[in-house]
């Protein structure tokens, strides 16, 4: 018997909501001319699965397909890259308007800046992202993986140049061991999108590199002839990505923003816990983490994120491992005229509920508590490839992790 989907309602408190300003239009339109200056850089995919979507009865589903982003098969680099793109700024006296891809990459910055290690813990997108880009500027960056990293995603950043570790402990320990490298060494940066108290201006900005993949699906969506999404499903590890997505779309529609659906891994739903509980509060996970969805593995909230969160979002839900793979399975195999999206096991948890949900009459309490209805625009972020491409195979081909 498969296990069941978790829910709650947003029910906590409100704050002050003095962080959605991270997420203002003007933030994220600098975020976005920063990406524009990359040569690499261009629009990824939205797909729009019109098929699919009349086939769940819903008006509209589009997924952003990041596994185009740079090349990289994830948007992680968006956060990274714009966060190191800021400490050079504020230590050069350059404004981040002028700390462009060309002015990086120069011979300016060894005379303005000269070089630093820019230290990081990732479960495999973040870390290639910041090797890449340290990689690009001409910096150093050191790496360090929890235990049951898969070789592929150690191999990936490696390749960048980086140096790159895994270690015998879970995420969140990971992320203290490269917080202290960081303090120990000169010139170290820790690049973290985890926020703490007095760890708050870095994660900020890696949010706001974020919103240049949502500002890209909202233009896209309307390009498309759908004004806006109804609902926006976004998946979360501490809540960074989810802070990002939810904050950019609640500045864009203020007066009438869509429903907001916020997934994690049931092994580490620290948001989720934290909406259980209903005081506000952020709750985390600890010890072990055993799920397929290994960049949702994060059991200690942003605090920048869990704010806007925690003031935006309509309902948190906890997905076991078959909702990431039934998602994987039902974008690489599109029904006819639509798209196909080659989406991994962190990439995916939305297609999974969003199908489950209009197909199962198991969870219609949730279905009709966030009004998924025929007149829905669904919008959702695949926000990696198959950056495990053994289990990609194991789940699609296979049919590993089965909903029954």
């Amino acid at each position: 018997m498969a296990e069941k989907i978790k829910w709650v309602a947003n029910n906590m408190p409100g704050s002050d909501d003095a962080h959605l300003g991270i997420m203002s239009l003007e933030n994220v339109r600098c975020a976005r001319a920063f990406h524009e200056s990359f040569p690499q850089y261009d629009v990824t995919p939205l797909a729009k699965l019109d098929a699919l979507a009349s086939d769940l009865g819903l008006a509209n589903l589009a997924v952003k397909d990041e596994s185009y982003r740079f090349g990289l098969n994830a948007f992680k680099v968006l956060g990274g890259s714009f966060a190191m793109a800021n400490y050079i700024a504020g230590k050069t006296g350059r404004p981040i308007a002028e700390t462009t891809y060309d002015y990086l990459t120069g011979d300016e910055l060894a005379r303005d800046f000269g070089q630093a290690t820019f230290f990081t813990a990732t479960d495999g997108n973040h870390g290639r992202g910041v090797a890449w880009a340290a990689n690009k500027l001409g910096q150093k960056a050191v790496v360090h993986m929890p235990k049951g990293s898969v070789k592929s995603r150690f191999d990936n950043i490696a390749a960048e140049g980086a140096e790159v570790t895994i270690e015998d402990v879970n995420y969140d320990e990971c992320v203290r061991m490269a917080a202290a490298e960081a303090d120990a060494c000169e010139n170290g940066v820790i690049v973290q999108d985890t926020a703490w108290d007095g760890y708050e201006e870095i994660p900020s900005w890696i949010m706001e590199g974020y919103g240049t993949m949502a500002s890209e699906a909202a233009e896209q969506y309307a390009a498309a002839g759908v004004e806006r999404p109804t609902h926006v499903f976004v998946q979360a590890g501490v809540g960074s990505l989810a802070g990002a997505v939810v904050g950019y779309f609640a500045n864009l529609f203020p007066d009438n923003p869509p429903v907001f659906v916020v997934m994690e891994a049931d092994e580490a739903a620290c948001l989720y816990k934290g909406a259980v509980a209903g005081d506000g509060e952020p709750r985390i996970v600890d010890g072990d983490m055993p799920t397929i969805m290994a960049g949702l593995a994060c059991g200690e909230p942003n605090t920048l994120g869990w704010d806007i969160l925690r003031n935006h979002v309509s309902v948190f839900v906890a997905c076991p491992n078959w909702v990431a793979a039934k998602g994987m399975r039902v974008l690489g195999a599109p029904l006819p005229g639509d798209p196909r999206v080659i989406s991994g096991e962190s990439g995916a948890v939305g297609a999974g509920l969003i199908t489950t949900l209009m197909e199962s009459d198991e969870y219609a309490d949730l279905r009709e508590a966030i009004g998924l209805t025929q007149e829905s625009s669904v919008l959702m972020f695949s926000t990696e490839g198959d950056t495990d491409p053994v289990n990609y195979r194991r789940v699609v081909w296979d049919g590993a992790y089965p909903a029954e």
